[in-house]
């Protein structure tokens, strides 16, 4: 999870982008960060997937069969 302080950092560097354009050590720190990011977010997104129920309006379980593989293989690890 990135902090606060991170988050701050790349919308910062988003900005100065757009208005003065960023230095190579700048676009390089932009890359890493984005992509701290978005592994962060690929990975809470995928622990909020793995929990969830799929259930119809008649209350019938229609969570789909490759979600329940995931979900049966992280209760084994």
């Amino acid at each position: 999870m990135l902090s606060e302080e991170e988050i701050k950092r790349i919308n910062e560097l988003a900005n100065k982008k757009k208005t003065e354009g960023l230095t190579d050590k700048e676009q390089k720190e932009q890359k890493k960060l984005r992509e701290e990011y978005l592994q962060s977010f690929r990975s809470s997104f995928k622990n909020q997937l793995q929990s969830m129920k799929v259930v119809d309006p008649e209350g019938t379980d229609v969570t789909p069969e490759k979600l329940k593989k995931e979900q049966e293989n992280n209760k084994k690890h």
